[in-house]
């Protein structure tokens, strides 16, 4: 018996690895996060499955669907949105398994920064403009932030910043921004990237805040900040400049 946790993608149905939509449909049991896991995903579940919203459930609750799947040896596919890799609650999940010696397995999914850049068209790296992309986020209810970790802190490296769980703080997020980027600095607001409902605003540090009053937004968006979101003028990677050489491209007559 197995629980495999699996990324379900940040939102259209078909942005699942062919692995996780074999894994749910080998798995007796599945639990998914029924507030943004796409209820499509669940006719993938063989005919009989035990099928839980865990929404509304404690993480007690969880871990004894946990423990009753191991005690009839049955696998389950335990869905969360996104990727696992980040804010999806797996380390504390996967600490009470190894407390309790049950076999686990991660299948990574799609995450929503991905998808996010996807949908704006846009390369989050692009040379000599933006060689690196943090992601984080602001301080919730959920979870305060480490000390070291402040937004002012990661703008002064000047890398494109995907900002996740934070559209409630758009107003802090622009002023501790504007000194290290400029107001004219672009940014995007990517409210449920790849669902039919997909909305985007895009604008600059000094005029997102006024955009997102004027189309309020309540969750699940990202906010995206740097150079890179509407770079143009900038070099070409040398990766297929004629005169790069490279393992995989031989001497040129």
């Amino acid at each position: 018996m197995t629980v495999h946790f699996i990324g379900a993608g940040p939102g259209a149905a078909d942005l699942i690895t062919v692995r996780g939509r074999d894994l749910i449909a080998r798995c007796p049991v599945c639990l998914y996060a029924g507030s943004i896991v796409p209820q499509e995903l669940l006719q993938h579940c063989p005919p009989g499955a035990r099928i839980v919203d865990t929404a509304p459930m404690s993480l007690d609750e969880i871990e004894a669907e946990f423990v009753a799947a191991h005690r009839k040896g049955h696998d389950v596919a335990r869905l969360h949105s996104g990727d696992l890799s980040i804010y999806s609650a797996l380390a504390e999940q996967v600490r009470r398994l190894d407390r309790l010696g049950i076999p686990y397995s991660v299948t990574p999914g799609v995450p929503a920064f991905a998808a996010a850049a996807a949908v704006l068209g846009r390369e989050l790296t692009v040379p000599e403009i933006a060689q690196s992309v943090v992601l984080t986020r602001m301080p919730g209810r959920a979870s305060s932030m480490p000390e070291g970790e402040k937004l002012a802190a990661f703008a002064a490296t000047g890398a494109t910043l995907v900002i996740h769980l934070a559209i409630q703080s758009i107003g802090a997020i622009v002023d501790e921004l504007v000194p290290h980027y400029g107001a004219e600095c672009p940014v995007a607001v990517v409210v449920r990237a790849s669902c039919p409902d997909e909305r985007i605003l895009r604008g600059t540090l000094g005029s997102i805040r006024a955009q997102v009053e004027a189309d309020p937004i309540e969750r699940t968006a990202l906010v995206l900040v740097g150079p890179a979101l509407a770079a143009h003028d900038f070099r070409e990677s040398a990766l297929y400049d004629p005169d790069y050489r490279r393992r995989f491209r031989g001497e040129r007559s």
